[in-house]
């Protein structure tokens, strides 16, 4: 006997919700099959339309969970560093191990929907809301560091802000080309020059 709405007994959509989460970093939005994302949480097509409502609603939520999960540690680093500098490393550093902790690596925000066909612009569009939101936190994070006395008053906070995030990018896609620890820690301090006098 099904449970509500057509799931099966003992469905757990936490749990589901993880799971498609991962087929979405390892394939990409584009690249997840239905059939990939049902044989992840171990339900047929019907039981995964009751539960998520469509492939990009499933999406949205994975992105979601992501952000509020996986996503936050290197945000939070950002946050949390008593300078300036110290966030950004940290945040870097977090960016790093983001991108190693799952195959085939990288980072969800960045490369869950590479394409962007027609097709997939909603999906791509929840991604690139995301994306500015991190660019938001980091031109926050800078910001303090301007009224903290640690930048120059006329730093340019949204270059900055773009270029960091353009590193997390770097990151991203060079771990999903098979980048080492130590080649993607190395772009690090390179990138933290940006923060020095000119």
């Amino acid at each position: 006997m099904a449970s509500a709405r057509g799931r099966p007994r003992g469905f757990d959509r936490d749990l589901a919700l993880e799971r498609l989460m991962q087929v979405f970093w390892a394939k990409g939005y584009e690249g997840a099959q239905l059939n990939d994302l049902t044989a992840a949480i171990g339900v047929k097509p019907p039981s995964f339309y009751a539960a998520f409502g469509s492939k990009e609603a499933a999406f949205r939520e994975a992105i979601d969970l992501y952000i509020a999960t996986i996503g936050a540690a290197p945000m939070r680093a950002l946050d949390a560093a008593a300078t300036v500098r110290a966030g950004l490393r940290a945040m870097l550093e977090g960016s790093v191990e983001v991108a190693l902790s799952a195959k085939p690596g990288g980072c969800l925000l960045i490369l869950g929907v590479v394409n962007c066909l027609p097709v997939n612009e909603a999906a791509r569009a929840h991604l690139l809301n995301a994306r500015r939101k991190t660019v938001a936190l980091v031109a926050d994070r800078l910001r303090r560091g301007v009224a903290d006395g640690e930048l120059p008053a006329g730093t340019d906070i949204a270059r900055l802000a773009a270029f960091f995030h353009g590193i997390m990018q770097a990151i991203s896609f060079q771990a999903r080309d098979g980048a080492t620890r130590a080649e993607l820690l190395a772009l690090i301090d390179p990138a933290l020059r940006a923060l020095d006098p000119d």
